[in-house]
């Protein structure tokens, strides 16, 4: 096997827990190969980098290996590299996540109406 279809590599991978997901997020242009958007069926091969973006992270990563089949998570972090700028910004990001102040979890319970109103307020005001 000397190329596989991105949707496939990326869950094998585990950067997607489902290869829908990782279908979907190639159809939202959340996946570049080699600096163009990819669509599910492109082909990859070793050599080939990639930038995926996640929910929660960005990762930028050369393609070392191969693999159509989903295995144990120590076997998918053999199959690609991460670049030393792309560790640091997940890591900034970490630190500024945690950083960052909770908006849900004061209240012990379910919110009331008057709670609610509140966290909506916030909401819209950060978002």
């Amino acid at each position: 096997m000397d190329r596989v279809r991105i949707d496939k590599w990326i869950w094998a991978a585990r950067f997607f827990k489902t290869r829908a997901l990782a279908a979907r997020a190639c159809d939202l242009g959340r996946i570049q190969s080699n600096g163009i958007d990819a669509k599910p069926a492109r082909l990859v091969q070793p050599g080939d980098r990639l930038n995926l973006r996640t929910d929660s992270n960005e990762y930028e990563i050369e393609i070392l290996a191969l693999s159509e089949m989903r295995g144990p998570a120590a076997a998918a972090q053999t199959l690609y590299r991460e670049t030393e700028l792309s560790i640091e910004r997940r890591r900034l990001a970490a630190e500024e996540r945690k950083a960052a102040p909770r908006i849900d979890g004061d209240y012990p319970g379910r919110p009331s109406k008057r709670d609610r109103r509140e966290l909506d307020r916030i909401r819209r005001r950060d978002g």
